[in-house]
């Protein structure tokens, strides 16, 4: 399993845009095969950076899932708008695998 975590730098003037367009990601990217854990938005600290994070299981499902969201009329759209409102300053994509595994207790757990 691999997390897909993009960071955005966007315009600090159109965060609700912004937010729009993590709305709609928000129907687009599980439709397409991604399990998505969420869009996040400036609250407090840095008004310019913002977040997208999913799961996919591996880089071939993620080209796969790539090309069905780039046909997904709600992809199209989100795509075109934000080209049109150019609130997106600069995008990067990492993959990410996880390193630790969740803390369960057992025998002989450290304390």
């Amino acid at each position: 399993m691999l997390t897909c975590i993009i960071r955005y730098q966007i315009d600090p003037t159109k965060t609700e845009a912004f937010r729009q367009y993590a709305r709609n990601w928000g129907e687009a990217i599980p439709r397409n095969g991604a399990d998505l854990i969420g869009y996040f938005a400036p609250h407090e600290g840095s008004a310019t950076q913002a977040y997208g994070i999913y799961n996919i299981a591996d880089l071939a499902s993620y080209e796969r899932y790539r090309a069905r969201l780039a046909v997904d009329p709600l992809g199209q759209e989100n795509y075109a708008f934000a080209q049109r409102e150019r609130f997106i300053l600069r995008e990067e994509r990492s993959f990410l695998k996880l390193a630790s595994t969740p803390d369960v207790p057992t025998t002989g757990a450290r304390k």
